[in-house]
């Protein structure tokens, strides 16, 4: 398998909070979720928790091609609550949390497992791309963003509606009938979105995070057609530069209604899917 990344905080002077990585067989992406300003019962932060489940994936993928990747997503929760439970409140709505994606070759098949709002692409050999995300926490977001969206982004306002909609969310998170994201209960990971494919039905796959994934689901500049055609032809980065140039053009939000002006933007196309590589003499 042949992996190609693209990563970049929202902005220069503030940590990037998605987090992607591979092994030889395996991708994973994560996006970590938090409240920039807001109370929070972790003194480590979402960037901590993003990379230290991600590093805990890749550990486990690599010790066992055959595990259950819903096992593999429990474990890895497991691990790092265990890593800050004696100094943090881990259980709190408001501690860290993230998204995961988990794209795995083995063999003759390619797993997959998504969990929350993240994109997984799959590239289907004969027939239209397939997106798989999980839209549980848009659903239940849409009874509270009414505020946010009418505000002016960067403005008090539209800042302290963003704030008031987080906390309702809250509310949901993990939580029957709300929606589902890794933090520190493992039993989040039976909830994720999970199938197999075999190889030779997928000519790739692309793992994004929805910073990077608006630019086909909430700025519509392209449809998944277009974004694999872009990516294959330029490469990852350039979906990045036009997600940036369109948040650039506008700021305010009044195009496109969002919470984050900007967001961190992380995207993996993984292509030669079960093929040797071969590097040039």
């Amino acid at each position: 398998m042949q992996v190609a990344m693209a990563t970049s905080p929202a902005k220069p002077d503030q940590p990037n909070e998605d987090f992607a990585g591979a092994i030889p067989n395996a991708v994973v992406l994560l996006d970590g979720a938090g409240l920039s300003g807001a109370k929070s019962t972790c003194t480590h932060g979402v960037a901590w928790y993003t990379r230290r489940l991600g590093g805990a994936l890749l550990a486990q993928l690599a010790a066992d091609d055959d595990q259950n990747l819903t096992d593999v997503l429990g474990q890895a929760i497991d691990q790092v609550a265990d890593a800050h439970r004696g100094t943090c409140n881990i259980s709190d709505p408001s501690s860290p949390s993230a998204t995961v994606i988990i794209f795995r070759v083995n063999d003759d098949r390619a797993d997959y497992l998504v969990l929350a709002d993240s994109v997984l692409v799959l590239d289907q050999a004969r027939d239209v791309p397939v997106a798989i995300t999980d839209d549980r926490e848009a659903i239940v977001g849409s009874r509270y963003r009414a505020a946010m969206d009418a505000a002016v982004n960067g403005t008090r306002e539209h800042d302290q509606a963003r704030r008031e909609y987080i906390e309702a969310l809250r509310a949901h998170r993990n939580q029957p009938g709300g929606f589902w994201v890794a933090a520190d209960d493992p039993k989040a990971a039976s909830e994720a979105l999970t199938g197999s494919r075999p190889i030779r039905d997928l000519a790739s796959a692309v793992l994004l995070s929805d910073g990077a994934s608006r630019i086909a689901d909430r700025f519509g500049l392209a449809d998944w057609p277009e974004v694999l055609a872009l990516i294959t032809e330029a490469g990852p980065a350039e979906v990045i530069r036009q997600v940036r140039a369109a948040e650039a053009s506008d700021p305010h939000g009044r195009k496109w209604p969002r919470g984050k002006t900007h967001d961190d933007a992380t995207l993996a196309q993984c292509t030669r899917l079960g093929e040797p590589i071969s590097l040039p003499n």
